[in-house]
């Protein structure tokens, strides 16, 4: 088969190689791409926000099948537009993607299907939503509606920062993402991420990770898109798993479904866990950034028989078969981030790096320049280690950290920390 991925982050290298460990695969285009994908697929430039353009790209390079990668083309509907022109497609729908798209139509799904979630309020000004949250104190959370890059949300510990957040968002911080604010209960216990199948009829769970949203050691300061992860999440265990699917998953499943808008694609559905008991913080519509990268290493080359099967609707013949082990990825990024970073500064170390099924550095904000690895991004490497225990896997990953030679590069020191 000749596949396409769109894409060029660290999620993308990971799914790029995995795909590349199926026989199956004949030939990878990834677009754009970045550094280490270029190492192991062709990278094409092309604007993956233009279906136009993805579509004719696809039918010019006789592609097969297309996995979307990103949140952004699919609330776009690139992947209505390829499969109109007949193309095989793994990822929602744009009507689906609302899932992420917009908290508001998750809040309401979540409603009309009894799952349960934090309660809520939506507002389009600032002055009612501040009185809102007066009334309510805090903590608290304050969420950007719209798609944000991960970057929208505001768990405010005191009614200044819920107020302050408000400020923010409707003050353009976010863009066209911040032209309504979802406000939310705060909900206390420990997150972790449930990843599940869908093909429009079928659920099949494909695994579970744990991430770290903050970029400072012991879970502190702002949040960021992911500093690090490790699969599998012991505190979703399965009874808790079994739960989710039947009280979260399946109901909301079947009310888009009674909506007209079946889905199709990975659901990442984002869990508080209090007392054996799961609630939805949110539903993502694609593999998570960096738990795709743990998740793959795991999953390996069945990865994409199981997209496959999602895409052709016979996600029913399928299971997933996992090994008894652990992984964990770390996130190195540039000094600065989530905050001002510098991009272009020299990255040496990577080509000692292993490159086997039990460790890869997958990059993230990479570019090649005059022959060399730079950064461009601001999370750049994820280094990415599997073993029989967590710790295995944690020592594995840090010994690559700490081969990397980029002076204007951090990590956090403490990824797995809940789990070890």
């Amino acid at each position: 088969m000749n596949i396409l991925i769109l894409g060029g982050g660290g999620r993308e290298h990971a799914l790029a190689w995995a795909v590349m460990q199926n026989p199956k695969c004949d030939k990878l285009i990834v677009a754009p791409g970045n550094a280490g994908i270029a190492k192991i697929a062709q990278c094409a430039q092309l604007d993956i926000l233009d279906a136009t353009e993805v579509v004719e790209f696809a039918g010019a390079n006789a592609i097969d099948f297309v996995i979307v990668g990103p949140e952004a083309p699919l609330a776009a509907g690139i992947s209505d537009r390829l499969r109109e022109a007949g193309f095989l497609v793994f990822g929602p729908s744009a009507a689906a993607a609302q899932l992420e798209a917009s908290k508001r139509f998750t809040k309401e799904i979540c409603d009309a299907a009894g799952a349960p979630t934090a309660a809520w309020a939506r507002f389009s000004e600032a002055g009612p939503a501040k009185d809102y949250v007066r009334a309510q104190g805090a903590p608290i959370v304050i969420k950007a509606d719209g798609l944000a890059a991960g970057k929208g949300v505001i768990v405010a510990m005191t009614e200044t920062e819920a107020l302050d957040g408000i400020d923010e968002i409707f003050g353009g911080a976010f863009g066209e993402a911040g032209a309504e604010v979802v406000i939310e209960e705060f909900m206390e216990g420990e997150e972790a991420s449930f990843f599940v199948l869908c093909d429009g009829e079928t659920v099949l769970p494909m695994g579970t990770a744990q991430d770290h949203k903050r970029v400072g050691e012991g879970d502190t300061g702002p949040n960021t898109g992911g500093m690090g992860a490790y699969s599998p999440a012991p505190v979703l265990t399965d009874e808790i798993a079994a739960k989710a699917l039947d009280e979260i998953v399946r109901p909301t499943m079947a009310e888009m479904a009674r909506r007209e808008m079946p889905y199709q694609g990975i659901l990442y559905a984002g869990l508080m866990i209090k007392d054996g008991q799961p609630r939805l913080v949110e539903y993502n519509v694609r593999f998570g950034d960096p738990e795709c990268q743990v998740l793959m290493m795991r999953l390996g080359a069945q990865a994409m028989d199981l997209m496959h099967a999602v895409a052709e609707g016979r996600l029913d013949t399928m299971r997933v078969n996992w090994a008894d082990d652990h992984a964990i990825t770390v996130v190195m990024a540039a000094r600065g981030y989530p905050g001002a970073y510098e991009k272009g500064s020299v990255i040496g170390g990577l080509d000692a790096l292993p490159e086997t099924g039990r460790q890869m550095c997958f990059h993230a904000g990479t570019a090649e320049k005059d022959g060399r690895v730079v950064a461009n991004g601001g999370r750049v490497l994820n280094l990415t280690a599997r073993g029989a225990t967590l710790a295995e896997a944690h020592a594995a990953a840090y010994a690559m950290v700490d081969a990397v030679d980029w002076p204007e590069g951090f990590c956090r020191r403490d990824i797995g920390w809940r789990a070890l």
